[in-house]
C-alpha cells in the first residue's frame, strides 16, 4: 500500500509558553518518526493536496482550507467555549462570535480528536455526533523528558538560586486566572519554610483573564516564590529535574502536558480535585480544593518519605501508561481507519 500523505496545520508553535504548542510538537514528532512507513508528513504545505489534513489549531483560514471535502479533515480539540473563561478577557460580542466560529469549526471535522474523554459529553451537547468524536491522549517523550544525575541536579539548582536540600514546589503554565496562580502563590505563604518556582508568563498579553492582579503579583510575589517567565521548552527538562513536586493547583484542564512531563521524572502530583483527571490519572494523584490542604499534603510529601515515595510510584505507573508504542499505536489506526471510512462510504 502506498503512504498516505497527512498535512499537519497548526500556528500553535508561534506563541510561547502555550501546552497546545507543547502537545502539537510532540504528535508530529511521534507520527514521523514511529509510523514513517504509513504516512509521508508535510506542515503547512498548501500546495500539496493531501489525503488527511490534521488542523491543531482554529484559525480561520484552515477552517477554509478544511472545506476541501476530497481529503479526510481531523480536528484537534484542545479545548471548548467553556475552558475559555478565565484565560482570556473578550468583549461579551466577541466572545460570543468566537464560541459559535469554534463549535462550527469542529462541527466541519470529519473526525474529532479530545485529549480527554470527559469532553465528549460536552461537546455532543454543542450538537456534535458521537460516532466522529475519538479520545487520543496526549503524548511526551522520555527522550526529551528524563531524571538527570545528582551532580547534573544540583548544579540545575545552583544555577537558579537554589541549594541541594532545598524542597522545590513547581508548576508550569501560563500565567492566567484559571491555572490558579493567585492560590499557587497564597500557598506558598502558608509554607514559607519550601521554595515555589514557576514557569510560565503571559503568552496573550494583556487580554490574558486577571491580567492586571496577576501582573502585580508576579512582579511584587512573597520571598519564597519565583516566577521565572516563559521558558524554551528544551531547557524545561533541567526545571523538572530541580523540582520536588509539580503542584498545580488550576481550576480548568483538558490534559495538561505539565503533568506528563513530570511523571516522566516520577515526581509527585498534588492537583486540584477535578473531574476530568478520574478517567486520565486513574486515582495516581493527590488532591485537594483548598489551601490549607493542598499546604498541608505538600508538609505530608516533604516529611514523610513512605508517603513521598508512594507518590512517585502513582506518578511511575501514570508515565507507564501512556507510553510512546501506547499512544503511537492509537494514532496509526486512527488516521487509516479515518482514511479507509472516508473512501468507502
Amino acid at each position: 500500500m502506498k503512504k498516505l500523505s497527512i498535512t499537519m496545520y497548526s500556528s500553535a508553535d508561534k506563541v510561547a509558553g502555550q501546552g497546545v504548542g507543547s502537545a502539537y510538537k510532540e504528535q508530529v514528532r511521534l507520527v514521523k518518526e514511529g509510523a514513517s512507513d504509513l504516512f509521508d508528513v508535510r506542515i503547512n504545505d498548501w500546495k500539496h493536496r493531501s489525503d488527511i489534513q490534521h488542523f491543531h489549531t482554529v484559525d480561520p483560514q484552515f477552517f477554509v482550507k478544511m472545506h476541501d471535502h476530497r481529503c479526510v479533515n481531523i480536528a484537534y480539540c484542545h479545548f471548548l467555549p467553556d475552558t475559555l473563561e478565565g484565560s482570556l478577557q473578550l468583549p461579551g460580542v466577541a466572545f460570543k462570535v468566537f464560541s459559535k466560529y469554534v463549535v462550527q469549526f469542529y462541527k466541519s471535522a470529519d473526525r474529532l480528536v479530545v485529549v480527554n474523554p470527559s469532553f465528549i459529553d460536552d461537546l455532543v451537547a454543542y450538537g456534535i455526533d458521537r460516532k466522529k468524536i475519538y479520545y487520543i491522549p496526549n503524548f511526551v517523550s522520555k527522550e526529551q523528558f528524563y531524571s538527570k544525575s545528582e551532580e547534573q541536579r544540583n548544579s540545575i539548582r545552583k544555577k537558579y538560586g537554589f541549594g541541594p536540600n532545598d524542597f522545590i514546589v513547581f508548576d508550569a503554565g501560563q500565567v492566567q486566572t484559571r491555572k490558579g496562580v493567585l492560590d499557587f502563590v497564597d500557598v506558598a505563604k502558608k509554607c514559607p519554610e519550601f521554595q515555589f518556582v514557576w514557569a510560565g508568563g503571559f503568552s496573550f498579553g494583556k487580554i490574558t483573564d486577571g491580567y492586571e492582579e496577576l501582573k502585580k503579583v508576579q512582579e511584587n510575589p512573597p520571598k519564597n516564590v519565583h516566577f521565572l517567565g516563559i521558558v524554551p521548552r528544551e531547557e524545561m527538562v533541567d526545571l523538572y529535574n530541580m523540582a520536588d513536586v509539580l503542584f498545580m493547583p488550576s481550576y480548568n484542564e483538558l490534559f495538561p502536558m505539565t503533568i506528563l512531563e513530570a511523571v516522566n521524572l516520577n515526581i509527585p502530583l498534588v492537583l486540584r480535585d477535578l473531574d476530568l483527571y478520574k478517567d486520565i490519572l486513574f486515582d495516581h494523584y493527590l488532591r485537594g480544593n483548598d489551601n490549607d490542604t493542598f499546604a498541608q499534603l505538600l508538609r505530608n510529601l516533604h516529611d514523610e518519605p513512605a508517603i513521598y515515595r508512594s507518590a512517585q510510584a502513582d506518578s511511575q505507573a501514570i508515565s507507564d501508561y501512556y507510553s510512546k508504542e501506547h499512544v503511537l499505536d492509537m494514532w496509526r489506526k486512527f488516521y487509516l481507519d479515518a482514511y479507509a471510512e472516508k473512501h468507502h462510504k
